[in-house]
Parts: structure tokens; C-alpha cells; sequence
């Protein structure tokens, strides 16, 4: 009785009060994540590229269409306003000039003071003298090192290296026109030197670009990301879900960037070039030859592609690198103003068959299947003041269609309305898209989606969605056709110019195979919200959380969470302290918590049972040139004497984890 009255609670001051961080723009990805519980690999790639992306903001009254779209909260219509401005009245002298912009809430204006700033433009040399590039350039390298204060049972026996994570880091940018990079990275548990990684780190990603040199826009060499359109047939850069599409209103781009994550996933390895043909046409093509881990059958064809990135024992080792991709792709896109039309193909080879186990698995019949692939695609788009539209079309080699479209418009400036429809055929397959979904992927989902932004004042906003999908064929857990709803509601305000309290609440039905698999039952997710935020003029942060959670399907479980974190920043220090006390049923009804961390790194802990999480983090700025960061985080839980299986398992009910990373700029 006691939790269904917390739960009320929350989800009443849901309705009635809420507000986004935009103090902090890893808050807002924070958020993002948390409600939609997206992967953290996919997660540290998007913040990865963010954080470039703040360490090296982009002039506003230099910005083309192009650089714009790399930030994802805008929307297209935003990144029109943007440039219509600039050519209208001129440069902008100040950010607290982006408030003549009708189309910019509070929250984008926040949000594009880490990711912009407005400076006199600079005229852009077209000769670029190599021999300056080292002399000249900006130089970043970066240590970071994860030190457990446990031992897992694998570190006795089974895991062939060190309890040590550590990744190191150099970049080097000239001129905003070449840019270079390494990373090389080691997950604990991995050998080091040794075995099979006798070059040292488990990975390196590398990469060299060059960008505007006469009619060539972008060339990458090395590893690099790569998104054409809406992604039904290559996304390998930005998405977050369905919050996230509608804050940027399905803004959709023709990205080419470097990859330097210590993520393996998505990345492509070769060379890829943007260049302008002429005024409205623009050519990108790439070519890419990447190692693959897989689990292999006993006919040495390929059963399942492995994206774990862990190859710490026997078994994972011996799938690393086992299989090789070939991509080749090109795209040509027309463009005239806000007007543009693109097409796309990419076709992929592998050196080995992939041949999923579909004997007992009856809902991967339509998986990807052989060693040739290929798709085709159109995307299409046009924004004027109030009106966005923009839609893709796809086809495979067998034929089979996906679909998606995107419209929104803007009543007047506090209310704005977005529709999106998709249908992915159930034999439609593409082992690089990436785009809005509710199930598990571009394929075997029809269904439509309805948002809304209303901002009545300065002060509040007021965010829903409503998406319902159909699903014509079987899914994992799932044995016969489904249906899913998902809706959220968000409601934000601020006042004082310091304190905000914001919330949300959240249903998601999916519907799932009871126990004799005879009949569908409802999973039904209920997920609220409350934060109160207090920022002080002085550098002191506050901010109390607190989650709730029922989940109703074979069981009744539920959970909750609070949690607080304290912020202060003096002068070149700064310090962050959270501690957050969950208790739930089970798994079933288990809990996200996003937590600062050191640079690039993104802090994911799914908590569940019963326990209490602390953690403090410090960075301090030694002169112009250091910064170290140094954080401990503490799980400590009340439930269980031993912490996760296998060569995971911990032998006690705590564990303490130590975050180092050293940061030198010159």
C-alpha cells in the first residue's frame, strides 16, 4: 500500500512539474538515456562524440548547414532559423542574442552554449602547409585508468590478464581542417602485452581527416562512422530513442566522422570522402574492410556476430577477429535551400556465411542470412518556418521494403506537433541501419508515433509521446503476432533562476508468451520521476531524484530509488558527491543510474534488490594545460553475499571501482 501511495506521488507531480538540466548537457543525454534504457555501448559512442564535440565548439557565425547538424537536439527547422538569422542581420555579437531566434526554447539555448560560441569568423586559408600541422596544431593526449577494489572470480581462474582497465587517448586537430587520432584500450580481464595482444591494448581505433580542401568536403582514413538519411540502410552514428526524437523532431543528416571510441561496435575501417560536385550536389562514397568476432557452427559458417568487445578468456578470444566485412557504399544527394533528395546503396560481403540456428528459434527465420548483401535507398526532405517534412524509403536485394516518414509543424512558437510513421517488412534486412523502433531493430514492425511540445511560457515546457507498434511476426519471447504501447509525459519548470523541479511518467505494454506459450499476456511497465534542482551563483549544485517503478506480468514487482548529488566548483577545482538508496522486487523491477564520470566515459549501473550507491568524483585544472580527475564509487548491497556469476562473481556484498584519468592539452 505504502509503495502504490509513493507511486501516486510521483507520478502526480509528474503531471504538474518538471524541468531538463540544462545546466549540464550530460544531464540531458543522462536523461535521454535513462528513459529509454539504451545500450551503453551505443551510449558511450554518442557521448563520446559529444564531448568532442564541446571540447571543440563550432562558431556560430562561421557554422554551415553541415556543422550544425551534428548537434542532435536541434531540429531542422532550429538549424534554418540558425543560418537565416546570421545571413539577415549579421554576426551575433552574443549568445543572450540567440533568444531573437522564436524557434530556440530555453533548453536548446542552454544546451548550444557547451557545443558553440560566437567569435569573429575567420577567414579559411585554402592552402594548408603540412610541415605546420605538429608545430601548430593543438595536441590532447589522455590516461585513464580503472582500478577494482575486489577481486572477481575470474581473476583467479579463467581470465587471461590483469583486473586493470585503461585506455589512452592522443588527438591532434589543426585548424579544424586535419585532425588526427589514436585510442588504445584494455577491459579488465584482458591480456596486455601478452597472447594474442602481444602489440599491447585489446584495441586501437586510428583515424586522419581532412576536411575543406577545395571541392573535397570530408575525407577519413583509418575508422570512422558513417549515417545516410533516416538510417533504414546505414546508421553507425547518432540515435537515443524515442525521447531524443522528439526533442530534435527527427532531424535527420548525412554524417562522415571519425571514430575514436574504445567502442568496437559499428565502426568502419578504410577510407570515405564527401565531395562537392557542384553547388546543390554532393557525392559521399567509402570503402571498408573490418575484423569481425563471431560464434561459429561446426561448419566454420558464422552463427551469431559478437559485439561484447570483451576477450578476456579461451572462449572469447578465439572469436575475435574470426570473421571479416566488406562494405562498399555510395550517395548522392541534390540540395537547394531546405529542399534535398538523396539516394543511397551500400553492399556488404562476408568471408564467412552467416547462418543463425533457426531450428528451435522460429523468430529468427527472417534473420540476416548468407554472405552477400545489399540495400538501396531514397531519403527526401523539406523545412520551411513552421513545416518539417522528411522521409526514407529502402529496399534489399529480396526486395522487401522499409519505410519511414517524419512529419512536424509549428502551430506558433509554444506549441509544436510530430508525427512519424514506420513500416519495416519482416524480410527486410540490413546489418547497418539504425533508426526509430520499438522492437529490436530495422525490421518486422509497423507502427505510428504522435508527440508535442508546448511551451506556454519561459518557464514551463510540457513534452508526450504516444507510439504504438504492430508486430506481423514472431519475436524473442513472443510466438505468435504482437502489439506494443509506449507513452510518456513530461512536464518542466523553473523559477528563481535557480531552483527547477521537473518529473515524467511513463507506460510501456508489451505483450509476451505466458507460461504454455498458448496466448499473449501484457507486460506492463510503469516507470515516474521527481527532481528538485538548486544551482547557487556561488558554484554549488543540489539535486535530489527520486524513481519509482511497477512492474506488472507473470508477477507483481516493484522497486524504488533516491538519490542525491551535491556539485561544487571553486575556482580550478571541482567536486561532485552522490549517494542513491534502491530497493526493489527483483530484477524484473530493476533501476538505471547515470552517474558522472572521467572524460569520455559513460557511467551506467543497473541496480536492483536492495542497497545503497555513493561515489565522489574531483577534477581539478593544474595550470592551463593538466586536468586530473579522480573518482570512487561504492554498491554496496543488503540482500546477498555475493555480487553477479560465473567469472563475475563476487565474493562479498560490496564493491568499490576507481576512476583515474590524466588530461594534457598543448
Amino acid at each position: 500500500m505504502k509503495f502504490y501511495i509513493l507511486l501516486l506521488s510521483i507520478t502526480f507531480l509528474s503531471l504538474t512539474c518538471s524541468s531538463q538540466n540544462t545546466g549540464d548537457w550530460e544531464e540531458v543525454v543522462r536523461q535521454w538515456a535513462d528513459a529509454e534504457n539504451i545500450e551503453s555501448a551505443a551510449l558511450e559512442n554518442v557521448f563520446e562524440s559529444l564531448s568532442e564535440l564541446s571540447e571543440q565548439p563550432i562558431n556560430l557565425n562561421q557554422a554551415d548547414r553541415e556543422e550544425l547538424e551534428q548537434l542532435p537536439f536541434l531540429t531542422a527547422q532550429q538549424v534554418e532559423d540558425i543560418l537565416a538569422y546570421v545571413h539577415r542581420y549579421g554576426i551575433i555579437r552574443s549568445s543572450s542574442e540567440l533568444q531573437m531566434i522564436t524557434s530556440l526554447d530555453t533548453e536548446r539555448r542552454q544546451l548550444l552554449r557547451f557545443f558553440v560560441y560566437t567569435g569573429e569568423p575567420k577567414k579559411r586559408k585554402n592552402s594548408l602547409r603540412i610541415d605546420s600541422v605538429f608545430l601548430h596544431g593543438k595536441h590532447e593526449m589522455t590516461a585513464t585508468g580503472k582500478i577494482p577494489l575486489y577481486t572477481r572470480k575470474g581473476f583467479q581462474n579463467g581470465y587471461s590478464g590483469s583486473r586493470y582497465q585503461h585506455t589512452f587517448r592522443y588527438r591532434l586537430n589543426y585548424r579544424e581542417r586535419i585532425k588526427l587520432g589514436v585510442t588504445g584500450a584494455k577491459d579488465a580481464g584482458e591480456p596486455f602485452f601478452t597472447g594474442r595482444n602481444r602489440w599491447g591494448y585489446d584495441h586501437y581505433s586510428y583515424y586522419l581527416q581532412f576536411k575543406d580542401i577545395g571541392c573535397l568536403e570530408n575525407l577519413c582514413v583509418g575508422m570512422y562512422r558513417v549515417q545516410q538519411g533516416m538510417g533504414l540502410v546505414m546508421n553507425d552514428g547518432f540515435y537515443l530513442g524515442k525521447l531524443s526524437t522528439l526533442q530534435s523532431l527527427g532531424n535527420s543528416n548525412a554524417a562522415l566522422r571519425p571514430h575514436s571510441s574504445r567502442s568496437t561496435d559499428g565502426y568502419l575501417q578504410g577510407i570515405a570522402a564527401t565531395i562537392r560536385l557542384h553547388r546543390h550536389w554532393q557525392l559521399t562514397a567509402f570503402a571498408s574492410y573490418r575484423p569481425l568476432d563471431a560464434t561459429l557452427n561446426k561448419d566454420s559458417t558464422a552463427r551469431t556476430l559478437y559485439y561484447t568487445n570483451y576477450h578476456r578468456t579461451e572462449t572469447e578470444m578465439s572469436k575475435k577477429n574470426n570473421t571479416h566485412e566488406t562494405n562498399l557504399s555510395g550517395s548522392i544527394r541534390w540540395r537547394r535551400g531546405t529542399l534535398y533528395t538523396r539516394a543511397n546503396i551500400l553492399y556488404a560481403h562476408f568471408d564467412r556465411r552467416l547462418t543463425p540456428q533457426k531450428e528451435n528459434s522460429p523468430y529468427r527465420r527472417y534473420s540476416a542470412e548468407g554472405q552477400d548483401f545489399m540495400n538501396m535507398s531514397i531519403d527526401y526532405g523539406y523545412t520551411n518556418a513552421r513545416f518539417s517534412f522528411s522521409g526514407e524509403t529502402a529496399i534489399n536485394k529480396e526486395g522487401a521494403l522499409a519505410i519511414i516518414h517524419q512529419f512536424s509543424y509549428r502551430f506558433s512558437h509554444p506549441l509544436t506537433v510530430m508525427m512519424l510513421h514506420r513500416y519495416y517488412d519482416k524480410r527486410y534486412t540490413a546489418l547497418h541501419a539504425r533508426s526509430f523502433h520499438e522492437g529490436s531493430g530495422v525490421q518486422n514492425e509497423h507502427g505510428i508515433y504522435t508527440g508535442l511540445t508546448w511551451q506556454p511560457s519561459a518557464r514551463w515546457t510540457f513534452n508526450w509521446y504516444a507510439d504504438y507498434a504492430h508486430f506481423p511476426w514472431k519475436r524473442y519471447q513472443v510466438s505468435m503476432p504482437s502489439d506494443a504501447f509506449d507513452t510518456m509525459f513530461l512536464v518542466r519548470t523553473s523559477f528563481n533562476n535557480k531552483w527547477r523541479l521537473e518529473g515524467r511518467y511513463r507506460l510501456h505494454i508489451q505483450q509476451k508468451d505466458n507460461d504454455e506459450k498458448t496466448m499473449l499476456r501484457n507486460r506492463v511497465e510503469q516507470r515516474a520521476r521527481m527532481r528538485l534542482s538548486y544551482d547557487s551563483p556561488h558554484g554549488l549544485s543540489l539535486q535530489t531524484q527520486l524513481d519509482g517503478i511497477d512492474v506488472s506480468y507473470k508477477n507483481h514487482d516493484r522497486g524504488y530509488m533516491i538519490s542525491q548529488q551535491v556539485v561544487y566548483t571553486w575556482k580550478c577545482l571541482q567536486l561532485c558527491a552522490n549517494m542513491s538508496y534502491f530497493h526493489t522486487d527483483n530484477y524484473e523491477s530493476r533501476l538505471y543510474l547515470y552517474e558522472r564520470s572521467v572524460l569520455y566515459n559513460f557511467s551506467s549501473l543497473m541496480l536492483y534488490g536492495e542497497g545503497i550507491r555513493y561515489a565522489l568524483m574531483a577534477r581539478m585544472n593544474l595550470g592551463t594545460s593538466l586536468t586530473l580527475t579522480a573518482k570512487i564509487g561504492t554498491t554496496n548491497y543488503f540482500d546477498r553475499t555475493k555480487i553477479s556469476s560465473s567469472y563475475q562473481e563476487i565474493d562479498g556484498s560490496s564493491m568499490t571501482d576507481v576512476d583515474v584519468q590524466l588530461r594534457c592539452k598543448f
